[in-house]
């Protein structure tokens, strides 16, 4: 298994599409890693690149590095390029990338595939320096030139900052993909202002990416809730295991499934609704709170731009709900969040702890780093 190191500049993702795109032709696997991020060689030692890949792995993706036990999710060129064809056929037909995000994470990774799988050159946003607005208008306009379809894939963090620029350039892609994260209703509205089409996709390393687009799962991928609520994903984009770990792998994937972490219910029509991770519940004086309802319900707020809810122990509740708030201007009074949220989902979900924070800690591609916000609420 060959291991290759991405900082994000266009230098090293041009190495790693090398490898990829030999991987996906039967070559080597690649284990794609940035040796910047935290837990990096903890990781890769985890992985144990010195011995063979299991059979049929085109890339390992690696997850939870920085804030767990590390896993590596195999999978297979056919998984890959399934889910790139399936992304075409969904949004409009194969067209001309930008790669904005790292390209170590899947979200990233399959920018280079869908983009090999089109027959163009990605263009590369150079991030090794962090996401910059200027130089993503720079890049849109590098990309969206000629006839055909132009595409971008994003997170909302990012999406938000190009918002707060003036779109710089957005709004010249036919389609850009917004995973990583939840896709916030008040920022979707922000970008169908500006004249941007989002598209929301939600997966995961194991599922080769965003799967269901819109609520709608792409051709070949099959959606159900199994006990609890639990999102199972079945079909052809599943990865076949995780490194090492058939106990975990096993566990995870059973008869074609995939048990996610994440709780959803199933709208009119079989559109996926997620309601947020089945971890994420707070069970608070024997009355069970999703922690992303009140993050969606304080979101309707105007003074609200961003908030994470997690649970805290509490000697006479058992768990408190508490929140992270990051306010817009002008700011909203503790009043009046209690209120919004009494009124969307009763008097348990308001929460109990507050703070006010600049921003949220983020880690990996967009998602905000409930560990670290727990632990600020708990000091």
């Amino acid at each position: 298994m060959r291991t290759v190191h991405t900082d994000g500049s266009p230098e090293a993702v041009a190495r790693l599409r090398a490898a990829v795109l030999g991987a996906l032709d039967g070559g080597a696997a690649v284990l794609p890693l940035d040796p910047r991020d935290p837990g990096a060689e903890r990781v890769r030692a985890a992985m144990a690149p010195d011995r063979p890949a299991e059979p049929g792995t085109a890339v390992v993706v690696p997850t939870s590095g920085s804030t767990g036990a590390p896993k590596g999710v195999l999978l297979s060129a056919a998984a890959l390029l399934a889910s790139a064809g399936a992304t075409h056929d969904r949004l409009g037909g194969p067209g001309r990338w930008l790669l904005a995000t790292p390209a170590h994470y899947i979200g990233g990774l399959q920018v280079l595939v869908r983009a090999h799988l089109a027959g163009t050159e990605p263009v590369v946003l150079d991030t090794a320096r962090g996401f910059d607005p200027d130089a993503f208008a720079e890049a849109a306009r590098a990309t969206c030139t000629g006839s055909g379809p132009h595409y971008t894939a994003l997170v909302p963090t990012q999406l938000a900052r190009l918002l707060d620029a003036g779109g710089a350039g957005a709004e010249r892609f036919t389609a850009i993909v917004v995973g990583g994260a939840a896709l916030d209703d008040r920022l979707r509205e922000r970008a169908a202002a500006a004249g941007v089409r989002v598209v929301s996709a939600y997966g995961m390393s194991e599922t080769a990416g965003g799967c269901v687009y819109e609520g709608s799962p792409l051709g070949g991928v099959r959606v159900r809730l199994g006990e609890g609520g639990r999102v199972e994903i079945g079909g052809v984009t599943l990865a076949h295991g995780y490194r090492l770990d058939p106990d975990r792998t096993a566990e995870a994937f059973a008869d074609g499934w995939f048990r996610t972490s994440d709780l959803g219910r199933l709208r009119p029509g079989g559109r996926l609704e997620v309601l947020g991770r089945l971890d994420d519940v707070i069970n608070t004086g024997g009355v069970k709170v999703s922690a992303g309802q009140v993050e969606r319900a304080l979101r309707t707020h105007p003074g609200v731009r961003e908030a994470c809810v997690v649970p805290l122990p509490d000697p006479e509740w058992g768990q408190v709900v508490a929140a992270a708030v990051v306010a817009g201007d002008p700011p909203p009074g503790l009043a009046e969040l209690r209120a919004t949220v009494r009124a969307e989902i009763g008097p348990a979900g308001v929460p109990k702890r507050w703070r006010f924070v600049a921003e949220l800690p983020l880690v990996g591609p967009g998602k905000v780093d409930r560990a670290r916000v727990r632990a600020t609420l708990a000091g």
